[in-house]
């Protein structure tokens, strides 16, 4: 128990972050693969219709399994655990060293926010590559590490951080939206008036409200970053994804995967924050 105290508050936050980033990523794996999928249908398959979530989602079961849904597990719980560490460990150094103790304003959550998630997905972009390539059933990669090798092999090192802009341009405001709307929401709150068993539930409720509000701004990032991240030869450039998108789909299509993704970043991010603050308190550090 000494031992844990001697800790580094950022070696903290950074274990609290993993932590929390593990237990959603196992629960929501499952929305993210129906995104990639609903992004990347070609027109041809929508036939004369719309194919939705529930179509995608039984014929992933009817494939490949019910285990199916959890395709680009191991990549995602190799990003996602260091990677929102990084991310609450940067955050927790941001917040010690430019706020000292006062509470964010708006513009400072967003730049908190911004700042926190360019550092993490710089550093985790590689893997992001690949869990995309898992999630989307069109390459056959044996581990990450044989993954690694084949893309560095074929496409050098560019191929590593393909959709490296696109991946910053909406993780980085999601991030930035997220921490604005969750601390602004939390902050309408009156905490002292409430139920310290229920801080955890207002908490979770403010996070799902600021998830759906940063993933519907962020969408149509998201959009592009996936088809960038699976035919890098194709689109090396983020205008060019953009015309392509827009010819092929209409505006529709910068909006596909829309609902898993708000759904699952909500609920995600939700349940990281919750998890997190709740350990750091336990912890004795105020996050």
């Amino acid at each position: 128990m000494h031992q844990r105290g001697q800790l580094h508050p950022v070696i903290k936050a950074f274990l609290c972050g993993s932590i929390s980033g593990t237990c959603s990523t196992l629960l929501f794996q499952p929305l993210d693969l129906l995104k990639t999928r609903l992004q990347t249908l070609q027109p041809s398959d929508h036939g004369s219709g719309r194919v939705g979530m529930l179509a995608v989602l039984l014929k992933v079961v009817r494939t490949e399994s019910l285990l199916g849904l959890w395709k680009g597990m191991s990549p995602s719980i190799v990003r996602c655990v260091p990677g929102v560490g990084i991310y609450f460990g940067t955050l927790y150094s941001l917040k010690q060293y430019f706020l000292r103790g006062h509470p964010p304003t708006a513009l400072e959550s967003i730049m908190l926010g911004v700042g926190s998630r360019s550092v993490a997905g710089v550093c985790m972009s590689p893997i992001t590559v690949i869990k995309t390539r898992y999630e989307s059933g069109k390459y056959g990669y044996e581990s990450i590490c044989a993954a690694l090798r084949s893309i560095y092999r074929s496409e050098g090192h560019r191929g590593l951080f393909s959709g490296l802009t696109a991946t910053l341009l909406r993780d980085a405001p999601f991030s930035g939206i997220y921490l604005m709307f969750y601390n602004q929401t939390k902050n309408i709150v009156p905490h002292d008036q409430v139920d310290a068993t229920l801080i955890p539930i207002t908490n979770f409720s403010c996070g799902i409200f600021a998830g759906i509000l940063a993933s519907l701004v962020t969408q149509p990032a998201d959009v592009i970053k996936t088809h960038m991240q699976l035919y890098p030869l194709k689109f090396q450039w983020i205008c060019q994804t953009v015309t392509f998108i827009f010819k092929d789909y209409g505006l529709r299509g910068f909006f596909q995967g829309g609902f898993p993704r708000a759904l699952r970043r909500a609920l995600m991010a939700a349940m990281a924050w919750t998890v997190y603050e709740e350990m750091m308190a336990k912890m004795g550090l105020k996050s």
